[in-house]
């Protein structure tokens, strides 16, 4: 997954009013910003600088090149003088790509000694991004808005953080999942409308029969599986005797991804209910293939899959690990209440504290074979945990902050990756929360993304956003929840 050819499109406002002087000054001050902001290590995405927008037919035009573009990722706009926000009407009625609103201005202070009028009329931001502002308002157009100047290393921050949210929007666009088999039987949170998520997301996901998936396994080379298992030794400790096991993941690896590149897929799903022609269900397979970028949902849950796909591509460049979890457990001692993650086998070894084990044990379930699968501890350190549901005509986005844990205790007979983490505000109350909002049992882990970052999201996606944190209220959340029942019903 190559992210790095996205680009952000620098857009300044300005009108002829001022003369051809203030147009060159204003473009010569367009690039130098877009070339200062480029190079700052804070924004993962370079920024660049396009045009002074003059007139609604060059708005209008510039839009839809950037609607064509697939390299550009997002438009950042910003009024250096007074655009009057009529020109922009039709250019942002045909916007497709997310659009932050940049309220800044050129110079840091004022020049109190060498203020005249030519100043004045060059810098007029401070009315120009009202004028902006109105208009998007108007419009009811989604965007962000960043105030601030625009060399300050926390405005840059928060441009960059809303670059990774517009950059998972456009790789969620071209977004293909194959799902191995159904979902689970009788579950409903990994049900959904799979139309309504093409046309909201870009998502195109459909089925593939396990036995495509045992044909393409039988096609695998030995000399492929012996290079696979280098790569596992490499990067992981082998610690069993059970060589046939382990091979017999490289092999369904190898067999998942040559499927996968087949139809330019990005993340899928299986089950343990579908397994037929198979002799284990894919767990270390899966653990690497998540280590390499892939979504992944169990059960059938091909809405986990394609959001661990679109914010493994958020994090691009960033330390800590993203990937598919679930609440397992809970130690419910009073006042240190927390939460186990883990899954049967397929967490990503992104989360590991130290060097993965790869180890064989009976799964208990699904009646195959002992599987291979990397066993570890997760690493402490502030963290979200991301749940996408459909709720029956609209998606809703729900994110926890979280504090990940070491290992409070050895746990000698669970041969699973785990993370011990306790829930904001508390484990009890964000539980009541979560339920409350209808979170599913299965989410998005990340160390790496922040609940600024998935609310960013959300809004370029146009959809609601429920964020537990340490300041929830259950009164204000219920109050909120029904407040977006309402204003769904209202909008039908």
């Amino acid at each position: 997954m190559d992210l790095s050819a996205y680009k952000f499109w620098f857009v300044v406002g300005s009108q002829t009013l001022y003369g051809q002087d203030v147009l060159d000054t204003i473009d010569r001050r367009g690039q130098e910003m877009a070339e200062k902001m480029s190079q700052s290590p804070l924004l993962p995405w370079p920024v660049i600088y396009k045009a002074t927008a003059k007139s609604d037919d060059e708005i209008l035009a510039l839009v839809k090149q950037a609607n064509q573009d697939d390299s550009c990722a997002g438009l950042i706009t910003w009024m250096h003088t007074f655009s009057p926000s009529k020109m922009w009407i039709k250019g942002l009625v045909s916007l497709e790509k997310p659009y932050c609103h940049l309220a800044t201005q050129y110079n840091r202070e004022i020049p109190y000694k060498e203020i005249d009028m030519d100043f004045m009329n060059l810098n007029q931001a401070a009315h120009g991004d009202r004028e902006h502002g109105f208009i998007t308002s108007r419009l009811r157009a989604g965007r962000k808005i960043i105030a601030g100047y625009w060399q300050d290393p926390d405005i840059l921050a928060k441009l960059g953080q809303w670059m990774r949210a517009a950059v998972g929007a456009a790789f969620s666009k071209n977004l293909k999942l194959v799902r191995f088999g159904d979902n689970m039987r009788h579950v409903a949170v990994t049900e959904g409308d799979k139309v309504e998520a093409q046309i909201k997301f870009g998502w195109q996901v459909n089925t593939w029969p396990v036995g495509d998936l045992v044909a393409k396994f039988n096609q695998v080379p030995d000399e492929e599986v012996d290079k696979l298992i280098k790569d596992y030794k490499n990067k992981y400790e082998v610690n069993t005797e059970n060589t046939d096991a382990v091979r017999y993941q490289a092999k369904i690896q190898l067999a998942i991804e040559k499927m996968l590149l087949d139809e330019g897929a990005v993340a899928f799903t299986n089950t343990f209910e579908d397994l037929h022609g198979m002799e284990q269900l894919p767990g270390l397979a899966t653990q690497d293939l998540s280590a390499k970028g892939y979504g992944y949902g169990g059960e059938g849950d091909w809405k986990v899959a394609a959001l661990t796909a679109i914010m493994k591509a958020m994090a691009t460049g960033l330390e800590g690990g993203t990937g598919f979890m679930e609440d397992y457990t809970y130690d419910l001692t009073k006042g240190d209440e927390i939460s186990l993650g883990a899954h049967m086998l397929e967490v990503c070894p992104s989360f590991a504290k130290d060097k993965p084990k790869i180890q064989v044990h009976e799964l208990g379930i699904g009646g195959k074979n002992p599987p291979a699968r990397l066993v570890f501890e997760g690493k402490a350190g502030p963290a979200i945990v991301v749940s996408l549901v459909d709720m029956g005509g609209r998606f809703r986005l729900i994110c926890q902050d979280i504090q990940c844990l070491d290992p409070v205790s050895d746990m000698p007979n669970l041969p699973v990756a785990r993370i011990m983490w306790k829930a904001m505000p508390d484990l009890l109350t964000g539980l009541e929360a979560w339920l409350l909002a209808g979170g599913a049992h299965h989410t998005v882990l990340s160390y790496a993304l922040t609940a600024g970052q998935m609310e960013d999201l959300a809004e370029i996606w146009g959809v609601e956003f429920v964020h537990i944190s340490k300041d929830t209220d259950l009164r204000d959340l219920k109050d909120r929840l029904f407040l977006m029942d309402l204003a769904w019903k209202l909008g039908r």
